[in-house]
């Protein structure tokens, strides 16, 4: 038995918040993203993941605000429509629904290159979103009890690189200070474009706003405990990958994190950072997949999308219907794209979700701010930089997939009109 327009149950708490919020960013980001990040800044990329954590910390304080105001799913598209209207806020969803499906796609590739014997990748790929599809699908308690599990493995993984390879891949200083800018400032904000996919995910928190205890005191916590904890992480991890490898290396690695481990000699160690990988990458398509479908709901809630999505399951408290859509969609995807392309297109998506987020929160009356005015301004100007330094393919399918949504919408508002006109006015 299932509820068309059932309401979500609340059961999420701090610590469960949290975890979904770690579970959401550290997944291929922190495994992959450094090596390209090197190839476009060099050195730089220490620069370019401080520029990436700035803009993230100011998209984090906008979810974090608004998130106090509309405890609802359906994160920054319920927002951009209460503070700005309908279309920026159908701008907003869209944006997520598609870059996060993209990004949800990476994952699964990602874990799969990791995690499956060669000539495998694809299969195992399309089995992982089956199963996260399965775990989503019979509760959100559920979601939360994995992501924990996984999110602890990949932070003992990820301490175990960081102490082997200062320990014993002996670390030149030099590193950190040599070439900084010889790439320039356009390579280095490339970078942080680049290294801002490792950091998306702390929204996933604001878009099960339905499902958390005490939302206003819990999310803005939630959220900004998360992104800490990963900027920390992540600090670490660069600065370690730098100092042992060096940015010439660690731009052609394909595996940096292994490298790192490998440097001093302990290949022993190369299965154990492969396993976190897995982990890493699992975690977050777990996290991902649970995002979108709850802004999928919302939307479906106000035919922006179709509204049989709307439903929810009677037992499980969960929007079954686009949960099990979402996963043929990833399914699709997984089989169609590479990991390149998913990423570009998942950054352009994001960063447009984020840019709604800021001018939405810029809004916001003083009896509902938590943070300051220019955070938001600084936020919506670091998001639009980034996206505008993403590769030029990327940029183009994802004007042109934005364009189908606007198309798709405003079909859906001139049936709209005609039938309410039919009902009215009955021959």
């Amino acid at each position: 038995m299932t509820s068309e327009q059932g309401e979500l149950a609340r059961r999420l708490g701090t610590f469960d918040a949290v975890a979904i919020g770690l579970g959401s960013m550290m997944g291929a980001g922190i495994f992959a993203a450094f090596a390209p990040a090197a190839v476009s800044a060099g050195a730089g990329l220490v620069i370019g993941l401080a520029i990436a954590g700035v803009v993230a910390y100011c998209n984090a304080t906008a979810s974090a605000q608004l998130a106090t105001q509309y405890p609802t799913s359906g994160g920054t598209y319920v927002y951009g429509r209460e503070r700005l209207g309908e279309w920026p806020g159908f701008f907003a969803g869209w944006s997520f629904v598609i870059g996060k499906t993209a990004s949800a796609a990476a994952m699964a590739i990602t874990f799969a290159a990791y995690a499956a014997p060669a000539g495998w990748e694809k299969p195992v790929a399309v089995l992982a979103v089956l199963a996260v599809g399965a775990v989503n699908y019979v509760g959100v308690t559920r979601t939360a009890n994995a992501t924990k599990v996984l999110a602890a493995a990949v932070l003992v993984v990820l301490a175990f690189v960081v102490v082997l390879g200062l320990a014993q891949g002996h670390p030149q200083p030099s590193t950190l200070t040599t070439g900084l800018l010889d790439r320039g400032w356009y390579g280095i904000l490339q970078a942080a474009a680049l290294l801002f996919f490792a950091f998306a995910g702390y929204a996933r928190i604001a878009t099960m706003g339905e499902e958390v205890k005490e939302p206003q005191r819990t999310i803005p916590r939630a959220i900004i405990v998360a992104l800490a904890i990963v900027l920390v992480v992540y600090a670490a991890v660069a600065l370690t990958s730098l100092l042992t490898i060096g940015p010439d290396r660690l731009a052609a690695s394909s595996a940096p994190l292994s490298d790192v481990v490998t440097a001093g000699g302990s290949v022993w160690a190369s299965p154990i950072v492969r396993l976190g990988a897995a982990a890493a990458t699992l975690g977050s398509l777990l996290s991902i997949t649970a995002g979108i479908g709850r802004t999928t709901l919302a939307m479906a809630r106000h035919q922006d999308l179709p509204g049989w999505l709307a439903a929810v399951h009677d037992r499980y408290h969960v929007p079954h219907r686009a949960e099990v859509v979402l996963a043929v969609v990833v399914c699709i995807l997984v089989v169609t794209t590479d990991l390149r392309g998913a990423l570009g297109f998942s950054s352009f998506g994001v960063l447009l979700y984020y840019f709604v987020a800021n001018a939405s929160a810029f809004t916001q009356d003083h009896g509902h701010r938590l943070y300051p005015k220019v955070l938001q301004i600084l936020g919506a100007i670091g998001c639009v930089a980034l996206a505008g330094c993403l590769p030029l393919p990327s940029i183009v399918a994802g004007l042109v997939v934005l364009a189908v949504g606007i198309v798709y919408r405003l079909i859906g508002q001139r049936v709209r009109r005609e039938a309410s006109g039919t009902a009215r006015n009955p021959r």
